[in-house]
């Protein structure tokens, strides 16, 4: 039976989804993607692609963390970018949270994302 994941550390979910359910018989977590909403404001943390990819991953380790893991245990991250110009700063602000052992990732440009942001992250992580 799966486990609804939430916490106040992290954006309420922007309709009828959660931040992450875990799926015990399988030993997994999914996270809904994270975009750069500070969760105290509901506002976007900054307009550049920098400060919205520090606050996926402050939004992302705290989803991890209410799940029982954290960015050690990803085994699949899919990063979704506005613009593909943004790839290499995105990467590495990504490279501060995995250095070794990475997990599997795909990374694509998509036409637009909510609330405008410029990036927005997925993962699955093994608990």
């Amino acid at each position: 039976m799966k486990k609804i994941i939430s916490t106040p550390n992290a954006p309420k979910a922007l309709g009828p989804y959660n931040q992450a359910i875990h799926e015990p018989k399988l030993g997994l977590v999914f996270t809904s993607g994270q975009i750069g909403l500070d969760p105290q404001t509901n506002q976007m943390a900054g307009s550049d692609i920098k400060t919205q990819t520090h606050q996926v991953f402050a939004n992302l380790k705290a989803v991890l963390s209410a799940a029982g893991c954290g960015f050690e245990q990803v085994i699949k991250s899919t990063i979704f970018l506005k613009d593909m110009n943004d790839f290499t700063a995105v990467n590495e602000i990504y490279a501060e949270h995995f250095v070794k052992d990475f997990p599997a990732r795909s990374t694509v440009e998509v036409a637009r994302l909510p609330k405008d942001a410029l990036v927005e992250i997925e993962m699955i992580a093994s608990v």
